[in-house]
């Protein structure tokens, strides 16, 4: 069981090990300083700073809008205020269009955050551009099934490998991910028999979101998994703990104190 140390970050080897000994491998995000601090002493291995931080943080109906300097910010953010998870940067939509670009972008990324590891989007066209980032010492963690930033071209939010040839396409894609040097991979809304199948294959660690349980790990937002939100969390996500309910409550508490010691003081002054 993987406990905090304040003398050792875990690095991809020990992400690998846990893949290699059966350890199921837990994974949140986090976009700053306080909620990664607290992730963090809990114990969790991974913390992402997903570009999710457009939709849970910047008001943003996708994460289209999330620029590149967002994500540097809110990444810094994290790494300062950690000691024990290995950190990934999600890169955001436009900044791995090719592999040079993608190399400057990651650098720039890891030089300025301190992160240890970036997060790609994407299937085969995406094989180059992992590759060109493992050769250069970029640790990459890679990302199919339903992919927020290609939304559009999806057509919306759903479940892949449904069919057979989505997924026979799921699985080769895994696998040239693999080959290329990724030492990790997110399923998102891949239906779990495919996910489960994808990871026996695989040597690398699969990290599962709507997945199923088969995968090697797991990753939530972590809004919903402490059920921080305006709007009702994921089908796959099982909120555990109100944190809403608790803001609503004390911010109405105050509201009420203030305005009545207001009201107190003009009666008195009456």
């Amino acid at each position: 069981m993987s406990v905090p140390s304040a003398t050792k970050r875990l690095t991809i080897r020990d992400i690998g090990r846990m893949r290699q000994r059966a350890e199921p491998i837990a994974m949140l995000t986090a976009y700053d300083s306080v909620t990664a601090s607290l992730v963090d002493k809990s114990g969790i291995d991974i913390i992402l700073v997903g570009d999710s931080l457009g939709n849970v943080v910047l008001g943003y109906d996708t994460t289209l809008k999330v620029s590149l300097d967002d994500m540097i910010r809110h990444s810094a953010a994290v790494a300062r205020s950690t000691e024990h998870a290995l950190l990934v940067c999600d890169m955001p939509f436009g900044t791995t269009t090719d592999p040079e670009t993608a190399l400057r972008s990651a650098v720039e990324v890891l030089q300025q955050t301190g992160v240890q590891a970036v997060k790609i989007e994407g299937g085969l066209p995406m094989a180059p551009v992992v590759r060109r980032l493992t050769e250069y010492g970029i640790p990459v963690v890679a990302h199919i099934g339903l992919m927020p930033q290609s939304v559009h071209q999806l057509g919306g939010y759903y479940t892949h490998g449904k069919a057979a040839e989505s997924a026979e396409r799921l699985t080769h894609e895994a696998r040239v991910l693999e080959a290329a040097g990724a030492f990790a991979i997110v399923l998102e809304c891949v239906v779990p028999e495919v996910a489960n199948a994808i990871t026996a294959e695989l040597t690398i660690p699969t990290i599962g979101i709507g997945s199923g349980a088969g995968c090697a790990g797991q990753v939530l937002v972590i809004n919903d998994l402490i059920g921080l939100n305006t709007r009702p969390a994921p089908s796959f996500a099982r909120p555990r703990a109100d944190a809403a309910g608790l803001v609503r409550a004390a911010v109405a508490d105050y509201v009420a104190e203030t305005k009545g010691s207001a009201l107190q003081t003009k009666a008195g002054a009456a």
